[in-house]
């Protein structure tokens, strides 16, 4: 059975049916992971804290099979009788490559930009794995080999797949040669696979995940001893690979109490590997550390992509957002409020011209695909000003975010006439008011919206890394020529401005200066 851990594991394509609906999805989900909440061992597919995101995922699958979505979020397969995501798609033209972007917005447009780990962000990182798999070939041929087939079992599955790429944050000031468990390893190698140990965070989605692929972030991949580098991916209901969620952020009270937070929890886990076997089939990686180094941006040149037109549709719903609730009570008018919105519609448009810069600075890769243009400074602009856009939203809904009714008083006879007549706005009634404040809050406020935030700051690495690299790469030469041309001129400043004809007239006197008055001290 496709379920099945042996299946899984060896990776096969015989049951593969391409797009999932919705139903499948949830269906897929019915395995043997060791998933933990609140220190009870749970079902994925049964526990309450899980159904908002379980029920959107499904919707968002079945949109591939949507007669009027279809053609833009899927393709044929050559010989197969069904068609697979463009989420998977291998860019090998420039038009490929803009049927990939237009499938990547819809999928956050349907998601208004909250989840960073929809299933087509890692299915872009797995495009990156197989565009790697030269690279991989000269560490292993089989590496190489193995990255190809899992593009091609990922694809034709459909999977849902989280990424560990961080250490567990135990001692940054100490490595793993000072302590193991700082960091996942191999403890033993056998002709079959490897057998690793230690732990893995903050892996994004899992509770939802079919798989997990394993690598590592730049801060962590130039390890010191062999034993600690390895890519792999796993089915998530491999043994010993235990999965523990952070708290749950949804909440259960009313259907509009919390809209994002109810629906786009896409939850953060620890993962813990108790001496698990991986086959050799699913290693893409071991020992090569600037191999693993090299890889990382390759890896995610897809992806990070992706991840600006995720952070677009979120800052157009942040826009949009704080837009309604200025109208909502009056204050749009105001110049200053006007300055706040325009500061947001200045992110919009900076994310969407960031966007088209990098569509057109596209390149062949060495493993052929189309990429398109380095993310490093869109990454580092995203990472520095998603806290402010927040904090608009904030400023703008001032006290109201916090003083809004609930379903329960908006439906309770005694209390309907009092919101009626003063919690309403102007040119909206109280229920769409209190529904698109609480929308406000569930964005900017609460716990899932500080962890959206939080989540923004981190989750494209260290922000001083990203702009240390993003300033070695950048191309100064022609500009540092120039300049040390013109500071080395006895007559720095004038080369390139014309030189005034002599004149026989006596020169005109400069008028006197005046004197300034003593400055008052009254």
């Amino acid at each position: 059975m496709r379920n099945s851990l042996s299946y899984q594991l060896e990776m096969r394509l015989d049951q593969a049916t391409g797009c999932l609906t919705g139903a499948g999805y949830i269906q897929s989900l019915r395995d043997s992971r060791d998933l933990w909440l609140d220190g009870r061992r749970v079902s994925v597919t049964e526990h309450p804290a899980f159904a908002g995101l379980r029920n959107e995922m499904a919707r968002l699958y079945d949109l591939q099979h949507r007669a009027d979505l279809r053609e833009a979020m899927s393709e044929p397969v050559d010989g197969a009788p069904y068609r697979v995501s463009r989420s998977y798609a291998l860019p090998h033209t420039e038009e490929q490559l803009q049927a990939k972007w237009a499938n990547s917005h819809l999928w956050m447009e349907h998601s208004w930009g909250q989840l960073p780990r929809v299933p087509d962000f890692m299915a872009n990182v797995v495009v990156g794995l197989y565009d790697y798999r030269e690279a991989l070939a000269q560490v292993d041929p089989q590496f190489g080999d193995n990255a190809a087939h899992y593009h091609a079992y990922c694809s034709r599955h459909d999977l849902s797949i989280t990424h560990a790429i961080g250490d567990p944050q135990i001692d940054r000031s100490a490595g793993p040669s000072d302590n193991p468990d700082l960091a996942l390893r191999v403890v033993r190698e056998t002709p079959d696979g490897v057998v690793i140990r230690g732990a893995k965070q903050v892996a994004t989605l899992s509770p939802f995940a079919h798989e997990v692929l394993i690598y590592m972030s730049p801060t962590f991949a130039m390890r010191d001893k062999p034993e600690f580098v390895i890519w792999c991916a796993l089915p998530m209901q491999t043994p010993g690979l235990r999965v523990m969620c952070r708290e749950a952020l949804p909440r259960t009270e009313g259907s509009f109490a919390h809209p994002f937070a109810g629906r786009y929890d896409e939850q953060d886990a620890m993962l813990f590997f108790e001496d698990v076997f991986v086959p050799r089939n699913r290693i893409f990686l071991l020992r090569d550390a600037k191999t693993a180094f090299d890889g990382f941006r390759r890896l995610n040149a897809w992806s990070l992509y992706v991840g600006q037109i995720r952070f677009y549709h979120r800052m157009m719903t942040h826009l949009a957002v704080a837009a309604m609730v200025s109208d909502s009570i009056g204050v749009s008018g105001f110049r200053e409020i006007q300055g706040k919105l325009g500061e947001l519609a200045t992110y919009v448009e900076m994310t969407k011209l960031a966007l088209l810069g990098m569509d057109k600075q596209t390149s062949r890769t060495p493993g052929g695909l189309l990429a398109p243009g380095s993310t490093l400074g869109p990454d580092a602009f995203a990472a520095q000003i998603g806290t402010r856009a927040s904090e608009i939203l904030r400023e703008l809904g001032a006290s109201g975010l916090l003083m809004q009714p609930s379903e329960a008083d908006l439906a309770t006879p005694e209390l309907r006439p009092l919101l009626e007549r003063y919690m309403c706005g102007k040119d909206i009634d109280v229920d769409r008011k209190a529904r698109l404040f609480r929308m406000a809050w569930d964005l900017t406020c609460d716990s899932y919206g500080m962890r959206q935030e939080l989540y923004e700051k981190w989750n494209r690495g260290d922000l001083a890394r990203n702009r240390i690299a993003l300033f070695n790469q950048l191309d100064r030469s022609a500009i540092t020529k120039r300049i040390q041309e013109a500071i080395a001129s006895p007559v720095f400043g004038l080369q390139d401005r014309p030189v005034p004809e002599r004149s026989n007239k006596a020169p005109v006197a400069a008028p006197a200066a005046r004197a300034l008055p003593e400055p008052s001290l009254q």
